[in-house]
């Protein structure tokens, strides 16, 4: 009764082909460090990680052509390589915060701490890989998901390995993204824009005015974004913008009148630079200040009620992949498994299932034995994080099915997470003195790991079914990048954080994560979050809000409330570019409509498109590795032409002329089938 034409791979089930090769696996476990390392140093600077499958596609290829390496060990070494940047998203978004809280402040260099974080990456990081085993054909075989960052890595490799005349368009595409992605890194032209508008309402009963007004912001000059909006076309890029939309158009403006002149002046960034609300740039701070603390917070609610009504709505397709897996172990024990084929089979059901029982002992061991809880607590604490991580895993596919994983709010997500844990363990009388903090910081960790090493797992997944991949080798050689992965992260931690307070030493600033050169934002607020939850101060009306919003959102019969909530949790000019991105995909829709393309036509459009589109997401992110890795060794490319005060107008332009081609070459491209 399948009603849907299934995928046909590259490369079929009944091909015999070298995959999992010594090559591939060394190629894939050195990318997943070097790029592991760069996006850590890059998210505690900047909040903000570079998805690393482009990267470690290209890169491979490149390796593995030299050795004439084929199409699947290729593809199994982006798997291999791509998974150290999710890890290090775990790392970044919650390990800092256990310095920030006070937990490890005189111990982060430590031994235990070394070892204590490395287990909690590594039982997050398996647990990951094992629940994609188990959902992987619900999510990559669902139609409705378009996995935009999937498809545009699958093409790389298909118009690498082919050599047809396609590959012009992605490597060209490439070599154009990265060089957008050079120009603002060098500040030949300002890749953002941002002008507060400031408005006087008229006096009320208390002969007062009030002072307030919004701040305008254009997208951001980002080929990556573009392309991801391309892909994903104009409807789902729309219903993201229309939270973005909602947060910036409704809800900070509305707040920072309730607020005022006196929040703005009583800002302590805003006094400490002598700024006052007769200033543009404090009410710039405080909007953005109105925006990270409050309307976040309400965004994470929302994310809260939408993440139960996706998987409510996934409720089938979930029960029948569980109900698939059973079947596949019975199965696996009375035929070995052999009526399977190659491209269906996932690692052993039985594996799985003793893996996630060990990651919940192994957290039941470091909440017990290291942060001194109780027996009970820590039995709740693993508990919590296996249902937690599976509720989260689960997610985080879907997430990266509509939006790809450089959208998904992993934070947002860890946040959640947190506050449900925090909740729980509340509840079971935990508190600051019975090792409640280090508790919910480690729960949180550990399913913040598994929720992004999830969903990067689910988009290679679905690259290697297009490729024709072998999933249970993908999943195998993630394990090991896991395991790699876990044990060097938490040392790049320590140098960044050791070289931050050497520097504050020596220029006199307090360094260290939570300083001014790596604040470490999302650890900032997670440890915020965890001592206010515990210590019994934390305001919930700003989630409750968000939850009935949500519940609105729902019963106005919107099918994606979580893209709303991801829309208000992201930057604007972030959304704003992927809108973009979208309208340029839909004014393309209406074009090949009026020509009326049929069949090999519609075909050409389509795959042109998303060549170039594709070409432009690898090369922004090729180049942003290299200016991540010039800045770990303090080298900064904006200071080698020391341009101050970039114009904006520039990047508009270059803008256009990305619209201007993203439809007329694949418009070209159809006439002549």
């Amino acid at each position: 009764m399948e009603d849907k034409k299934k995928t046909t791979p590259f490369v079929s089930g009944q091909t015999s082909m070298k995959e999992f090769t010594l090559r591939a696996l060394l190629t894939g476990l050195l990318l997943a460090i070097v790029l592991g390392a760069a996006n850590a140093y890059l998210g505690l600077k900047a909040g903000m990680t570079i998805a690393a499958t482009y990267p470690a596609a290209v890169i491979g290829m490149a390796v593995l052509r030299f050795f004439k390496g084929s199409i699947l060990e290729e593809n199994f070494t982006r798997t291999v390589g791509s998974i150290g940047e999710s890890v290090a998203a775990g790392a970044i978004f919650t390990l800092p915060a256990f310095y920030i809280a006070g937990i490890w402040t005189d111990s982060f260099n430590s031994l235990s701490s070394y070892l204590t974080a490395s287990l909690i990456l590594l039982a997050g990081g398996t647990l990951g890989i094992l629940f994609v085993a188990l959902l992987r054909r619900v999510m990559v075989e669902d139609r409705d998901l378009p996995f935009p960052e999937s498809l545009a890595a699958a093409e790389i490799h298909k118009t690498g390995q082919s050599g047809s005349g396609g590959s012009k368009y992605l490597f060209s595409a490439m070599i154009v993204g990265a060089l957008i992605q050079l120009g603002g890194a060098l500040r030949l032209y300002a890749t953002e824009w941002a002008a507060f508008f400031k408005t006087t309402t008229a006096k009320f009963a208390g002969g007062k005015a009030i002072e307030g007004g919004f701040l305008a912001a254009g997208p951001a000059i980002a080929p990556a974004y573009f392309g991801v909006g391309y892909i994903i076309g104009p409807r789902l890029a729309a219903l993201n913008f229309s939270g973005s939309v909602m947060a910036w158009g409704l809800m900070v403006p509305v707040l920072l009148m309730m607020l005022g002149a006196g929040f703005v002046d009583a800002l302590p960034a805003n006094i400490a630079n002598g700024l006052t609300a007769a200033s543009s740039d404090a009410w710039t701070h405080a909007a953005d200040v109105v925006w990270k603390q409050i309307v976040r917070m309400v965004a994470i609610g929302g994310m809260l009620v939408a993440a139960c009504f996706t998987l409510y709505r996934m409720r089938e397709n979930l029960t029948a992949g569980l109900r698939r897996s059973v079947k596949d172990l019975k199965r696996a024990t009375q035929s070995g498994g052999d009526n399977v084929e190659r491209t269906e089979k996932d690692l052993p059901t039985v594996w799985v299932l003793v893996g996630i029982g060990a990651a919940a002992a192994l957290t039941f061991a470091v909440t017990f034995f290291i942060f001194h809880t109780s027996v009970f607590v820590a039995i709740i604490a693993s508990t919590v994080m296996v249902v937690l991580a599976f509720f989260f895993a689960a997610v985080s596919g879907y997430l990266v099915g509509l939006i790809g994983s450089s959208n998904n709010p992993i934070s947002g997500l860890t946040l959640t997470a947190l506050v449900v844990t925090a909740l729980i363990l509340v509840a079971c009388g935990v508190n600051a003195n019975t090792g409640g903090v280090a508790a919910v910081l480690g729960v949180a960790a550990i399913v913040c790991v598994a929720a992004a090493v999830a969903g990067e797992m689910f988009q290679d997944l679905k690259a290697g079914h297009l490729l024709g991949g072998t999933p249970w080798k993908m999943q195998t050689g993630d394990l090991i990048g896991v395991l790699l992965s876990a044990f060097v992260m938490f040392g790049v931690l320590i140098i960044l954080n050791q070289g931050d307070i050497n520097a504050g030493n020596a220029n006199n600033y307090s360094g260290g994560f939570g300083s001014k050169n790596l604040p470490a934002p999302q650890a900032a607020l997670m440890a915020t979050l965890s001592q206010g939850i515990i210590g019994g101060e934390m305001t919930w009306g700003l989630i409750i809000a968000g939850m009935i919003l949500g519940f609105a959102f729902i019963l106005a019969g919107i099918k994606s409330p979580m893209l709303i909530f991801v829309g208000m949790y992201l930057p604007f000019n972030t959304v704003c570019a992927i809108f973009v991105g979208g309208l340029i995909k839909g004014i393309l829709d209406i074009y090949v409509a009026r020509r009326k393309y049929q069949g090999a036509q519609l075909a050409a459009v389509e795959n042109t498109g998303v060549l170039i589109a594709s070409g432009l997401i690898a090369g922004e992110a090729l180049l942003g590795l290299v200016s991540a890795t010039l800045a770990m060794f303090d080298k900064y490319m904006h200071k080698i032409l020391n341009i101050s005060n970039p114009s904006y107008i520039p990047g508009i332009l270059i803008m256009a002329l990305m619209a201007y081609f993203l439809v007329s070459i694949p418009l070209k491209k159809g006439k002549t089938e």
